[in-house]
């Protein structure tokens, strides 16, 4: 728990709002750095620097495989501009900076305050990691600036000295952390910043690649193969492995649902309390009608899990008018473990009771269940969850080893078997986990990504995507791979055999929904009506019968988005920023 233990009496004090503001400094010097009781107290604070969990369970919401209530404003039609912009904010890095600048004053032997300066460098990489995402030169600041410094008004750094830069905090970090181990799962060791490495190397080494526009993609190579050798690290050190303890059923699941961050796979977690009313509002934001985004899978993503055989569903002949009910039979166990299907039950005062996916809610039929651990849970109850969030998982190490691996063109069999392939048994899933796959999925490809003719490479991303659903990369995920018009896929959902016809969802015997055109039906029992027609926000492909289509308005890409821009009254307060391309 001291993940919450936060600096309460230096952090507000000693840190700014924003990079051309000076905190006022109230907490004496001597009684953070006279001990290194106080070295802890202070270093605590940095861990807001973390994904919140909403962060985390909330984080694909904006993708390219949530349909949701609106459109995101920003890959709306026109509707984000500089005036809108937001995160350009600096009080963290200056709580950061003073830090380190003032540790060297601390009296604690030499390899405690190294332990401590890799903590804060750590956090700072981290913090500028996620800010050369958003608004790609930055910057770089590595002191606390006083009023008076020119800084204060320069201008942004490239986007190589900034993540030059990042790459250097983050080596000393995984250099000399001396926290090895940590059951509760809420601090930062030394797998963990390896972990952190992997993922910050990945994503630069993939943009640089892709993003040919930046001049850079000589240096990829360099940044993928770190990637590679800081996940192999992590993988080296065994001080992880994937979960399986509930069997393939249900070891998925028990990593989203536990009350305890499952130690064995979980790195880094967000963990609950409700002694401590330390809790979120996963049930509410997945299962409520009436609050949140009402996220639901879309049926191009659901279509990539393979069937248990190993095989592409999409290479059935009839999947594209595959009813609900026959379509998530035989396939990938974490389906099952991800959104209602057949068997998913809920309890009404005790009692279990089937739960079909539920329109009220979901807009596609492909209702996430991920996060949503107490069933029992009514809908509108707010924060009542419980279970432990994850930030990093060992399944991310394979995977962010696999990519790059497979980006470099140095994948072997045995790289295959030890990260995919162990993902897909864990998943239930009995053919290709030895080798690595020479023919390419043409629906992948087609769907998804047109540019690749690596068929490894495609299914490391179809892994990816299915693996870490809902957990919060997606979105920089297609950033990296420059993918942004995936944010266009449609909002598409299950096929609907014909109008005025109820549909038995889950096949116990109870009618769950139907849709009909022009007047509502008389109403059923527990049967959800919903309206279909080409001036409605739901359609089917073939008007009165076909693939159902969610459409909550026009979603528009534009290649300036791979950026953010800079919000406009920080560049009225310092002209020398400048502005991002197109913005």
């Amino acid at each position: 728990m001291k993940k919450y233990i936060y600096a309460l009496c230096f952090a507000a004090t000693l840190s700014g709002c924003d990079l051309n503001e000076l905190p006022v400094d109230t907490a004496s010097n001597q009684s953070v750095f006279g001990s290194e009781k106080g070295l802890e107290l202070y270093s605590n604070s940095f861990y807001k620097i973390l994904p919140s969990a909403e962060d985390v369970f909330l984080g694909d919401n904006t993708s390219d495989y949530v349909a949701r209530t609106n459109v995101p404003t920003f890959i709306g039609a026109n509707t984000y501009s500089a005036v809108d912009g937001s995160g350009w904010s600096w009080s963290n890095l200056r709580n950061i900076n003073y830090f380190i600048e003032n540790l060297h004053t601390s009296p604690v032997k030499p390899e405690i305050k190294d332990s401590y300066l890799a903590l804060a460098r750590f956090f700072r990489a981290l913090f500028y990691f996620e800010k050369v995402k958003r608004f790609g030169d930055v910057p770089w600041v590595n002191k606390p600036l006083e009023m008076n410094d020119p800084q204060l008004y320069g201008g942004r750094d490239s986007r190589t000295l900034v993540m030059d830069s990042v790459l250097a905090d983050i080596d000393f970090a995984c250099a000399y952390l001396d926290r090895t181990k940590d059951e509760s799962r809420t601090m930062i060791t030394k797998d963990v910043a390896l972990g952190y490495k992997s993922r910050i190397c990945l994503h630069e080494g993939t943009f640089r690649k892709y993003h040919t526009n930046y001049g850079l993609t000589a240096s990829a190579t360099e940044w993928l193969q770190l990637a590679a050798e800081a996940a192999q690290q992590v993988m080296q050190n065994k001080q992880f492995s994937l979960y399986n303890e509930k069997g393939e059923a249900l070891s998925y699941r028990e990593l989203f649902i536990s009350k305890k961050p499952v130690a064995t796979e979980i790195m880094l977690a967000f963990a609950c309390d409700a002694a401590l009313k330390v809790t979120t509002a996963a049930n509410r934001r997945y299962i409520s009608p009436t609050y949140g985004d009402r996220p639901s899978l879309t049926r191009q993503f659901v279509n990539t899990y393979l069937n248990l055989d190993g095989t592409p569903f999409t290479d059935n002949s009839n999947y594209a008018t595959t009813s609900f009910q026959d379509e998530v039979e035989g396939r990938d166990l974490r389906l099952k473990q991800t959104i209602r299907l057949g068997d998913y039950k809920r309890t009404n005062n005790g009692t279990p009771y089937a739960a079909a996916p539920d329109f009220l809610i979901t807009f596609t039929g492909y209702q996430p269940i991920k996060w949503s651990f107490d069933e029992s849970l009514p809908y509108d109850n707010e924060s009542l969850n419980d279970n432990a969030i994850s930030i990093m998982r060992y399944a991310e190490i394979l995977l962010n080893y696999a990519e790059a691996k497979a980006e470099l063109g140095t994948l072997t069999d045995q790289d295959w078997s030890t990260t995919i392939g162990a993902l897909r048994q864990r998943a239930g899933i009995t053919n290709g986990l030895a080798s690595k796959p020479a023919k390419i999925d043409t629906y992948l490809q087609q769907k998804y990504f047109p540019t690749i003719a690596d068929a490894a490479l495609l299914e490391i991303r179809r892994e990816r995507a299915i693996e870490l659903a809902l957990e919060g990369f997606r979105f920089d995920d297609l950033m990296r791979w420059k993918r942004g018009e995936l944010l266009e896929a449609p909002f598409n959902g299950l096929y609907v055999q014909a109008l005025n016809t109820p549909m038995d969802l889950n096949q116990d015997g109870v009618y769950d929904v139907r849709f009909y055109s022009g007047d509502k039906p008389a109403a059923m029992s527990g049967v959800v009506d919903i309206q279909v027609g080409s001036d409605k926000n739901y359609s089917l492909s073939k008007g009165t019968y076909g693939e159902l289509s969610w459409n909550p308005g026009v979603r528009q890409w534009e290649d300036k988005k791979y950026l953010y821009p800079i919000p406009e009254k920080d560049r009225l307060e310092n002209p020398a920023l400048g502005q991002n391309p197109g913005w």
